[in-house]
């Protein structure tokens, strides 16, 4: 165990409603931290489903629903860290209610929108993380803060023997084409999933385009598919390493994303993988050496790309060894060393 030089106290702060993979690296962030002997605490909604993923992990949770809340609750933090735009608010009134300092970490590629407040908060806070280049260069341009990059971590997703062996019984005589993701076209796709399977549905019957996911667009979506065979919308479902296991394919067809740390986890089970070369995908998906990029919003090329790489189970296996060599980089551990040097940098230069 590695014990830190002088007590730290991180305040972690994320006010989604939800749990998306923001929540997800969140939680493993804190997790690994753990090893530091650091006092951690959260800052969470009521109805946030974070403190029941984190009850094997000392941290106290302090509740607030909304930016103006939970300032004068529990000891005074070192640091405050930031995970998503309502956090980096309320970041900025703890620094000017109790003075403590802040880090934010910025997860989606979209720019920042140049508006009085977010030139105050970024300005105020002690430094920007970008989980990928683009969100990097993006936030080096704007020059409000200093900015440095740390991607997020794979989740090690377990699996069950017993799951695997009843999802391949029902998978029986299909090739398993999947998908992970919130069921949001705008951002993630899936109507090219759909166009996709469409053009593969008689020439290649044996392709299953399996999707696990709920959100917005589900109901259209659905509909939208209803007269495929070859497409099963699977909902949201917390076993999903068993999926990854069945599964000869993943397809990501994301028409923006911040880095898609959920790649990560389909290398660490080593599935193959055609994704779009768009935002921070490339960060993880190294063209023709850890999977494959499509240009973004181009169905066509997608199922070319699909068959192409089930046809060439040689190429596939060396995408899948190449990508297991870069989840080194990726790990929880690794992620957790690169933010505690940092808290030491900022808090005390001397001892980073």
């Amino acid at each position: 165990m590695v014990i830190s030089p002088t007590p730290l106290h991180v305040r972690h702060v994320n006010l989604a409603k939800g749990f998306r993979g923001g929540e997800r690296q969140t939680v493993l962030l804190i997790r690994a931290l753990a090893v530091y002997g650091i006092s951690q605490s959260l800052v969470c909604r009521r109805d946030s489903p974070l403190p029941e993923a984190l009850t094997d992990v000392e941290i106290s949770i302090l509740h607030a629903d909304h930016q103006l809340a939970g300032h004068f609750r529990g000891a005074r933090a070192d640091l405050v860290h930031a995970h998503e735009a309502k956090a980096v608010h309320w970041a900025y009134l703890h620094r000017r209610l109790r003075g403590v300092p802040y880090i934010l970490t910025r997860r989606v590629p979209q720019p920042v929108k140049d508006k009085p407040f977010n030139r105050l908060t970024y300005r105020s806070a002690a430094c920007a993380v970008a989980i990928s280049q683009v969100i990097e260069r993006h936030l080096d341009a704007l020059a409000w803060c200093p900015v440095t990059r740390i991607p997020s971590a794979l989740s090690h997703l377990p699996s069950d023997p017993q799951q695997v062996k009843a999802l391949r019984q029902r998978f029986a005589g299909r090739r398993v084409i999947g998908h992970i993701g919130a069921l949001v076209d705008r951002h993630k796709g899936q109507r090219l999933l759909i166009d996709a399977a469409r053009q593969l549905r008689k020439s290649h019957p044996e392709l299953l385009f399996l999707c696990l996911g709920q959100g917005e667009d589900e109901a259209a979506l659905k509909q939208e598919s209803a007269d495929l065979d070859n497409l099963v919308w699977e909902g949201f479902r917390s076993n999903v390493g068993d999926y990854l296991e069945v599964m000869d394919l993943f397809v990501f067809p994301s028409r923006n994303e911040g880095l898609g740390s959920t790649l990560l986890d389909v290398m660490d089970h080593d599935v193959p993988i055609v994704a779009t070369d768009v935002d921070g995908i490339p960060d993880i998906v190294v063209d023709d050496q850890s999977g494959v990029l499509v240009p973004a919003n181009d169905a066509a090329a997608l199922a070319r790309a699909v068959v192409a790489l089930l046809d060439d189970p040689a190429r596939s296996q060396r995408l899948t060894a190449g990508a297991r060599q870069r989840l080194e980089g990726f790990t929880p551990a690794a992620m957790a060393k690169r933010y505690f040097t940092l808290y030491r940098r900022l808090l005390a230069p001397g001892e980073a």
